[in-house]
């Protein structure tokens, strides 16, 4: 698998950093994990193609996890191809909701010809393509949730979340984590700074982690980031 960091940000709007969104590639699929504003050009910018991807999981419901959908969905009808092949989506509860609320919406994002499957992803574990993907619930949202995909690696995304013992667990020993670190000191509500996500390392013990999600605090953060860590930079790839 090759992870493909599309957006490291926030909501708040920086020319460094898209809102958070991550592409993880394997050798004949593509997943998407998040959709915020602009990640479809952001698609097309690195070569791929939105009729390439084969899953998008939303983590939760923030318009910058999602802003993008209802584009993707969109130009899957009337884009240069019509895409013909199937695309599913996961997400947490509320998923079905929010899908309507968006096609009530936006009638023109309902497929056209091809086939779309929602799934609420806490019900089951998923298998696809040969990969698991597992996910349990965050601490942010009612409807937030972390995932992990698992091939021959590991790899976990803590969307956006506080403190979480289910992210502890859904980590243990991942052989990477991409995890919301939202500020290096300040502690925001339903976010994490370098202290928490010290303790999520402690306890899980991931071989790698990338921290993402950052606030423009971080563009002034003069101290050290100590292995395993990594500060998440929109672009970055990372082979696994």
């Amino acid at each position: 698998m090759k992870l493909l960091i599309l957006g490291s940000g926030t909501a708040t709007p920086s020319i460094r950093r898209l809102s958070s969104s991550y592409l993880l590639t394997t050798e004949r699929h593509n997943i998407l994990i998040d959709i915020g504003p602009s990640v479809v050009r952001r698609l097309i910018e690195f070569g791929y193609s939105i009729n390439g991807i084969d899953v998008i999981i939303l983590t939760h419901f923030h318009i910058d996890h999602t802003a993008d959908l209802s584009t993707f969905l969109f130009a899957s009808n009337y884009g240069d191809t019509e895409r013909s092949e199937p695309l599913t989506i996961l997400g947490g509860d509320g998923i079905y909701k929010f899908y309507r609320a968006l096609r009530n919406l936006y009638p023109w994002v309902k497929p056209i010809n091809y086939e779309l499957n929602l799934i609420n992803i806490l019900k089951s574990d998923i298998q696809l393509f040969g990969i698991k993907i597992k996910a349990m619930r965050m601490n942010h949202n009612r409807e937030s949730i972390g995932i992990s995909v698992e091939g021959k690696k590991k790899v976990v995304f803590s969307g956006d979340t506080d403190y979480s013992k289910n992210l502890i667990k859904l980590s243990r020993d991942a052989e990477l984590l991409i995890v919301e670190c939202s500020f290096p000191e300040r502690k925001l509500k339903g976010h994490m700074n370098l202290q928490l996500v010290n303790r999520i390392t402690q306890e899980a013990k991931p071989k790698r982690v990338i921290l993402t999600h950052l606030y423009p605090q971080w563009d002034e953060f003069k101290g050290i980031i100590p292995r395993p860590y990594l500060l998440a930079e929109d672009g970055m790839e990372i082979e696994l």
